[in-house]
């Protein structure tokens, strides 16, 4: 079932064009433009009421657009009903039908285009999402875990070209979650059609999609693929949902060649000029950013071991937090009250613990710099305000 096409082919993209969606005075999404490529799995990030779930709408033909078009494979769909669209939507419930069993559910919507002969395609499509043994249970019988494959599998009979998942993994515990995220991950590549993926989970979006758009009051803050979300956002709201940052005000001490000498308090640090994205000349504010698990922590008896080159400020550890693979530190310092670093578990220094004086220290190619006219704080608490929504 996997497609091919050239590199050059955009047949199948799904392309938002100007797309806007107002109720009154109030817009939800913002004038969008926007390109899935076919065959991609693509994640709309973002917390509540930032718009993504009306953007997904948009795509299904549950809401209408205000202004602007939906195109799907070439054809404008802006005004088509959900039930003539190449589509096909699971959501965060799965609507099973509870007296029909698994085979049943995965052929209904076969058997309601007249089609007679279901078998063949119900057993490779039970097959795909690893449910044959299962396909005389009912609903109630499965986990919940494997419900969603069956709403997956229900969806994929029907060879949609794009396949819309509103939240679909929300209502799974943490671990069936990650489980789940492997398996929609590979049935995604298996079959080489369209996922568009509405999530709030960061984890989640990283886990799965190809690319991620990062949305925010309606608006996409940033897209691109995980990894480069991660190492160089472009905003603080970025920096700061999609996992934890350190930003710290400094003032550019020189701007020339290659890197920015920053100083932050008595602290001097470098910053690539490739990983900063804002205006940086001699006297000027920008944030200094570095993510937790970057920087390297010592007690201050042994700065003298921090190697040439590094940055580094010093600071006095205020909270630990044992997870197991690591352990979290809250380090105070005069440059940032709440210096966060993530150390893994192989060998713990025992005098690593709250009131110790400390020198972080990182390598300077970590650093990334945004603009200091940003808010700080955007972005902070969300992620974990979603997560216990």
């Amino acid at each position: 079932m996997t497609t091919t096409r050239t590199a050059t082919d955009h047949s199948g993209d799904v392309r938002l064009s100007g797309i806007t969606k107002t109720y009154g005075s109030f817009t939800a999404v913002h004038p969008l433009d926007l390109t899935v490529p076919e065959g991609s799995f693509f994640a709309l990030l973002g917390a509540s009421g930032c718009g993504k779930t009306t953007t997904l709408r948009m795509i299904a033909g549950l809401e209408e657009p205000t202004a602007g078009t939906v195109s799907l494979g070439g054809q404008d769909v802006s005004h088509l009903p959900p039930y003539k669209r190449p589509v096909n939507t699971v959501f965060q419930s799965y609507a099973l039908f509870p007296h029909l069993d698994v085979f049943e559910n995965v052929a209904f919507g076969l058997r309601r285009r007249g089609i007679r002969s279901v078998r063949k395609q119900v057993e490779e499509m039970l097959e795909l999402v690893q449910l044959g043994e299962h396909a005389r249970k009912k609903p109630h019988q499965l986990s919940g875990g494997q419900q969603q494959r069956v709403a997956v599998a229900r969806a994929l009979i029907n060879h949609p070209r794009v396949l819309l998942l509103d939240e679909p993994l929300g209502a799974l515990d943490l671990k069936l979650r990650r489980q789940m995220q492997l398996e929609l991950k590979r049935i995604q590549t298996e079959v080489g059609i369209t996922f568009i993926h509405v999530t709030h989970d960061q984890e989640e979006a990283m886990t799965m999609a190809d690319t991620v758009a990062v949305m925010n009051a309606g608006r996409v803050e940033q897209l691109g693929p995980p990894a480069e979300l991660y190492e160089n956002p472009r905003t603080t709201f970025v920096a700061n949902f999609l996992g934890t940052s350190n930003l710290l005000e400094a003032e550019v001490d020189a701007a020339s060649g290659d890197d920015i000498v920053l100083r932050a308090g008595v602290s001097t640090l470098v910053l690539p000029r490739a990983r900063c994205s804002a205006p940086a000349t001699a006297g000027g504010k920008v944030l200094a950013g570095v993510r937790p698990e970057k920087i390297s922590l010592v007690h201050a008896d042994d700065s003298g071991e921090v190697p040439a080159g590094r940055n580094r400020i010093t600071g006095r550890i205020a909270a630990t937090s044992f997870t197991g693979v690591s352990t979290q530190y809250v380090v105070d310092s005069p440059v940032c009250p709440r210096f966060e670093v993530y150390a893994q578990n192989v060998d713990r220094d025992p005098r690593l613990v709250p009131g110790a004086e400390v020198v972080l220290h990182w390598n300077p190619a970590h650093t990334f710099g945004l603009d200091a006219a940003q808010d700080i704080d955007a972005g902070v608490g969300t992620a974990e305000e979603e997560a216990l929504a």
